[in-house]
């Protein structure tokens, strides 16, 4: 099963910056968070990296802003992780206005997986990759979504 994680919100009024829409900080907090969601879905929450003694550190993170958010607007943000690669995986984001379907912003985090009692980049555990299924780009993840969402409830 290819795993795109989904997660639906309303854009807060504390998002809201002086120029009338959400701040730039709040898409990386936005982007964070769903991650972290993601995470926990597959079995992955805070304990049991604390179990397994390693976290993940963001080494790199890409946003483009394309159309601006706005207090309450519902939107629809999508990630989904690329590959693996030693201790480094790279993670992607799409965040869509639920009413219009339109892109409103993309992005692309690096992470480093770090052993927590040394402080040491560390290779990314097999069961931590087996528990995940990687998409390799936004077109894949957007055919996963797709037949996702069109498919008849269970």
């Amino acid at each position: 099963m290819r795993d795109v994680y989904t997660r639906t919100f309303a854009v807060p009024e504390t998002a809201i910056d002086f120029n009338g829409h959400a701040n730039n900080v709040e898409y990386l907090r936005w982007m964070q968070d769903t991650a972290l969601a993601h995470s926990t879905h597959r079995g992955w929450g805070v304990a049991r990296y604390l179990e397994c003694d390693h976290s993940w550190v963001v080494r790199s993170q890409h946003i483009e802003y394309l159309r601006p958010a706005f207090a309450g607007q519902a939107l629809r943000l999508h990630t989904w992780i690329v590959g693996f690669e030693g201790s480094q995986s790279r993670r992607q984001y799409l965040i869509e206005c639920v009413k219009t379907g339109k892109a409103v912003a993309r992005g692309e985090s690096l992470f480093v997986c770090v052993d927590t009692v040394r402080g040491r980049p560390r290779a990314v555990s097999s069961d931590f990759v087996s528990d995940f299924d990687t998409v390799p780009d936004e077109a894949a993840a957007l055919t996963i979504i797709e037949r996702r969402d069109s498919a008849p409830p269970a």
